[in-house]
C-alpha cells in the first residue's frame, strides 16, 4: 500500500468513527431511552476494556500463565492497585506501562 493510500485509509476510518459517534449523540438526544437501557449502557465500557485487557494479561502466549514470570500480569496487578487507590486513569496507565518496561528491562 502506498503512503497516500495508507493516509486515505486512516482518514476514512477516522471519518467513519466520527460519524458513528455523532449518530449516537444525535439519536440519543431525540429518543427517550428507557432507564433499563441507560443502566445497561453504563456497563459497556468496563466490559469492553475487560475483554481487551484480560486476554493480554492472562494469555500472553495463547495459554493461561499465572506465574510470577508473566510480567504483563504483574504490571497489570500493579496498575489495578494504582487504579483502586487513586482513581486516576492517566496515573494508572503510566504506572502499568512503566512497571512493565522496567521489569522487561531488568529481565533482559
Amino acid at each position: 500500500m502506498s503512503q497516500t493510500g495508507l493516509w486515505l485509509t486512516v482518514l476514512g476510518m477516522g471519518l467513519i468513527t466520527y460519524a458513528l459517534r455523532l449518530s449516537f449523540i444525535l439519536l440519543l438526544g431525540r429518543i427517550d431511552v428507557p432507564p433499563l437501557v441507560r443502566q445497561a449502557l453504563h456497563y459497556v465500557p468496563p466490559a469492553v476494556l475487560s475483554a481487551i485487557i484480560f486476554p493480554e494479561l492472562l494469555l500472553p502466549g495463547g495459554q493461561l500463565d499465572l506465574s510470577m514470570g508473566n510480567l504483563r500480569l504483574l504490571a497489570g496487578l500493579l496498575a489495578a492497585l494504582v487504579a483502586w487507590r487513586t482513581r486516576n486513569v492517566l496515573l494508572t496507565i503510566t504506572a502499568g506501562m512503566v512497571a512493565l518496561w522496567l521489569m522487561q528491562w531488568l529481565v533482559r
